[in-house]
């Protein structure tokens, strides 16, 4: 991987933004993973909105974004959108947790957002 001042090319430089974005992309995903896990331990919708934890976890956002010489407003309205998407996935699983824990209790189901923020129930 190049350095950005040492791209030969646009279509190099194009190249290694793609290959950063697919990087972005999966970090994103393992991230969602985590959130969909997060989901499990708790118990209310308070619980799942953690308001003080939004405000502490942006905040460190922001600060880590200066460190690394980004516009931290810019990383704060990424973080957010991303806090907003997790939090109505989560509050769908942990809908259908509530649901599922009113119905069968001798059927065992894990439930799991899956993409687009729906949920599935899978016997485990």
């Amino acid at each position: 991987m190049p350095d950005p001042q040492n791209c030969k090319s646009l279509g190099e430089v194009r190249s290694e933004i793609d290959r950063l974005d697919r990087s972005l992309i999966a970090a994103i995903s393992q991230r969602q993973e985590y959130v969909y896990a997060a989901a499990g331990f708790k118990r209310n919708e308070e619980q799942v909105h953690a308001r003080e934890r939004q405000r502490s976890m942006l905040a460190a956002r922001r600060q880590w974004a200066e460190a690394e010489g980004v516009d931290p407003d810019l990383i704060e309205s990424l973080f957010r959108k991303l806090v907003d998407h997790f939090i109505r996935a989560e509050m769908s699983v942990f809908s259908a947790k509530n649901s599922a824990d009113q119905g069968d209790a001798s059927s065992p189901t894990t439930t799991r957002a899956v993409a687009g923020g729906r949920s599935k129930s899978v016997d485990s």
